[in-house]
């Protein structure tokens, strides 16, 4: 798990959040279930780190109990505001199961890719990023 020392997270309901230098939102999730308030919640805690803009994420998934079906259609529609991009770094198995319960019947709306392995998750964001001029 990447978390340089002496970094200070940013706490949140349902995980809590580093924004690096270089853009990528990282964000540590908690076993919690996830409601359609809570997501509220969260889409304006990382619009506020984040200063509004979508940003790529490495989240790092662990398991929590399965959100309701507005909770999971609401999560789904939030993606493209708040994020460019998505890897989700967990034990084998269970980011495809995440991914198969969100996007059963339609394609994600940003980018998304399952990882075990989080430097290869950082490379691969890092293609999302706004290119320096």
């Amino acid at each position: 798990m990447i978390h340089p020392e002496n970094t200070q997270l940013i706490p949140g309901a349902i995980a809590d959040y580093r924004l690096s230098p270089e853009g990528i939102l990282f964000s540590y999730s908690k076993s919690i279930r996830r409601t359609v308030d809570l997501i509220r919640e969260n889409v304006s805690l990382v619009q506020d780190i984040t200063g509004g803009k979508p940003v790529p994420l490495l989240i790092y998934l662990c398991d929590s109990p399965m959100p309701d079906k507005a909770t999971r259609k609401y999560s789904t529609e939030q993606l493209p505001v708040i994020y460019s991009a998505m890897a989700m770094v967990s034990r084998p198995g269970l980011s495809t199961f995440i991914m198969s319960l969100l996007f059963r019947l339609q394609s994600p709306p940003i980018p998304i890719r399952s990882f075990t392995d989080d430097q290869e998750a950082l490379r691969w964001l890092r293609g999302f990023l706004p290119r320096q001029s």
